[in-house]
């Protein structure tokens, strides 16, 4: 198939998706074409490139399910059996050039690519809270960041408003103010943030959040290493790791008793939960830069298994018609990495 005829098939499918999410209005308070003109007027519209972790990199890797997650779910990634895994690796923002020692976000995108051709998708940072609690409220504090035009900056008194009005949007940034930059992609964790049920064999679900944990452990890098780093070394790193085998990622699930908050990505589960191991993700493969099975893939954290179902936490569900929005939009445009 030719590139012009897959991306003018990737782009029907996306105005598809959007078409059918629009046509249940009640679960859709914010237009999704808003949501992206307000991250492109934001951050900045660089063509191509997502919207958001612009600056990535393509991996294919394997997971292996755990006992324990065959217990807790009927899922075939759980079978034991390895399932092949596309992976994206990205830097927070909309900026293909962001710097890479910098403090602030980094991805873990996810597809894997199940058996009967089944397929879950999820996507994964490095902080265990998301940056609003609905897409109302990521909106809102995306729109009082614009920049004004006579002045290139934001309205300091609009985002204070805001800020003051909505205080969760500040408790991501301040996360990331405290850790310092990760010294690898290899070596952070990546959170979930949302809430997931997993069922097994007799109906039952137990609901949870997820953390992929490094095998190697986390090693961050303090101000003097990473600025002696520079703001390009983390592609490099990654494929050094790779190659030598020491890629790998322990898929832990914190499990939720009946009174936590399971429905809200701004807060996260209380210390201490139980964390049980579902299995294990290695990195085998880093595409070239700009290349790879990644490109056209939004990582909607909303296509799911059998086995896991989601909660009604209205940031999850308000991530699919956003995306297809901008995968539309990037495929038009040419899609980059």
């Amino acid at each position: 198939m030719s590139r012009s005829v897959l991306s003018l098939s990737a782009v029907a499918a996306a105005v598809s998706l959007v078409a059918g999410i629009l046509a249940v209005p009640a679960a859709w308070a914010v237009d999704p074409t808003r949501m992206v003109d307000a991250f492109e007027a934001t951050n900045g519209k660089f063509e191509g490139f997502r919207r958001s972790g612009a600056k990535g990199i393509c991996a294919t890797g394997e997971f292996t399910g755990s006992a324990q997650g065959r217990a807790l779910s009927v899922a075939s990634a759980f079978s034991g059996k390895p399932v092949p895994v596309i992976v994206r690796f990205s830097v927070g923002g909309a900026n293909p050039n962001a710097p890479d020692n910098g403090k602030g976000q980094r991805n873990l995108a996810l597809q894997f690519d199940l058996p009967g051709g089944e397929v879950w998708q999820m996507g994964n940072i490095n902080a265990p809270i998301f940056g609003a609690a609905t897409p109302e409220q990521l909106l809102g504090r995306v729109e009082s960041l614009r920049p004004d035009p006579a002045t290139r900056a934001a309205d300091p008194a609009k985002v204070k408003a805001f800020a003051d009005a909505n205080p969760e949007v500040l408790m991501q940034g301040k996360y990331f103010a405290s850790q310092p930059v990760p010294a690898s992609y290899a070596s952070v964790n990546y959170w979930g943030v949302h809430g997931f049920g997993f069922t097994n064999d007799k109906g039952q679900t137990q609901y949870g959040k997820w953390i992929f944990e490094p095998v190697g452990g986390v090693q961050g890098l303090t101000d003097e290493e990473a600025k002696a780093k520079g703001p390009q070394f983390l592609f490099d790193d990654l494929r050094q790791r790779v190659k030598a085998g020491g890629v790998a990622f322990n898929f832990m699930l914190e499990l939720a008793q009946p009174s936590d908050t399971i429905n809200k990505a701004t807060v996260p589960l209380p210390e201490g939960r139980q964390k049980v191991n579902l299995g294990v993700l290695r990195i085998t493969a880093v595409s070239a830069d700009a290349t790879g099975p990644c490109v056209g893939i939004t990582y909607n954290p909303m296509i799911l298994p059998k086995g896991v179902v989601p909660t009604d936490d209205p940031m999850l569900a308000g991530r699919a018609a956003p995306y297809a929005v901008s995968l539309g939009r990037r495929l038009g445009e040419g899609a980059k990495q």
